[in-house]
């Protein structure tokens, strides 16, 4: 490492920060250490190391429809088998 360092100061939700740096820890990693090969992975690709995308518009309306379906509450179909018997008449 160089002789100077520098601080990243990032607010995120306490919650995301426990079962993140958990799983990090059962890496054998700390939070500090996924930071540095992010910011590493950035610096030598010059690219994001993950793909993002903004969803189309048909991703978009799956998304809002999934959205609706889990605020009425109720599922659509009483069985895993109606659901994949619904997707084989769309299908077909």
């Amino acid at each position: 490492m160089s002789e100077h360092s520098a601080m990243v100061h990032v607010r995120m939700d306490s919650e995301l920060k426990r079962k993140a740096s958990q799983a990090l820890a059962s890496m054998g990693l700390s939070a500090s250490d996924a930071v540095r090969l992010l910011f590493h992975r950035i610096a030598v690709d010059q690219a994001f190391p993950l793909e993002l995308k903004v969803p189309n518009a048909e991703t978009q309306a799956a998304m809002d429809e999934a959205d609706a379906l889990l605020k009425e509450g109720e599922p659509s179909f009483a069985t895993p088998d109606e659901a994949f018997a619904a997707l084989d008449d769309v299908t077909r």
